[in-house]
């Protein structure tokens, strides 16, 4: 079986290294899982690209922007039968992944996601993002019905198969709503087994690339509108 890490970077130097190195290798191959690492760069212009491939990982190059752009592209791409999502910056824990993909594997599940705050790392989280999250994941569990605690969280640990089962990537935004649209897509397909599983947030290596208010007021416009005209 095949797994495949996809990581979209824009001048993340500081914190693509200790990523990828993050990822347990032993436990893949004491299971036999291969591992493909893709790292989805958005042009950046410090060494996160030399460092990615010197880690192993295959660069693929994205000059269009937005966070959704990258992982449309980088998911596209990607050849293992299990994907797995998450940012470049150190805050989500790898060194779990084995043990994320093999439950799926062990309760039959297609989507998994994960939940930052069950357990969120002194000054990994901001009070304001804090804040801010709390009102998009209410918001998403009030219109859509999907009980997630964290609707921004972007580790997520799917089979390619739900990814098929859903609409064309192409479709799906382009920004920072993705990590909002994909929970709805996956949660609400009755043909996929999907849940949310506790998880951690480190703190952050590099400067955060977020813009707080701006992306925050798009994810919640883009909820409205897409429950307004689905």
């Amino acid at each position: 079986m095949k797994i495949s890490i996809v990581l979209p970077t824009i001048n993340e130097e500081d914190g693509i290294g200790d990523t990828i190195d993050a990822i347990p290798r032993d436990e893949f191959a004491k299971r036999g899982w291969e591992l493909e690492i893709l790292v989805v760069d958005g042009n950046s212009e410090d060494r996160t690209r030399e460092i990615a491939a010197e880690k192993g990982a295959r660069v693929i190059i994205e000059p269009r922007k937005g966070y959704g752009r990258a992982y449309k592209t980088g998911l596209s791409e990607a050849t293992g039968d299990i994907l797995v999502t998450g940012d470049a910056d150190g805050t989500y824990p790898f060194d779990r992944v084995h043990t994320y993909i093999q439950m799926l594997l062990d309760e039959n599940l297609d989507f998994i996601t994960t939940d930052r705050f069950a357990d969120r790392g002194e000054r990994a989280m901001s009070l304001k993002h804090y804040v801010g999250n709390f009102i998009l994941s209410s918001t998403l569990r009030l219109l859509f019905g999907v009980k997630v605690k964290d609707s921004q969280s972007g580790m997520w640990i799917m089979k390619r198969e739900a990814l098929e089962r859903v609409k064309p990537l192409e479709k799906f935004d382009d920004g920072m709503p993705f990590s909002e649209e994909i929970k709805i897509e996956m949660f609400r397909n009755k043909k996929i087994r999907a849940r949310e599983i506790p998880s951690c947030l480190y703190a952050r290596k590099g400067v955060a690339k977020i813009q707080s208010w701006k992306d925050g007021w798009r994810n919640l416009k883009f909820l409205i509108k897409h429950r307004v005209v689905g």
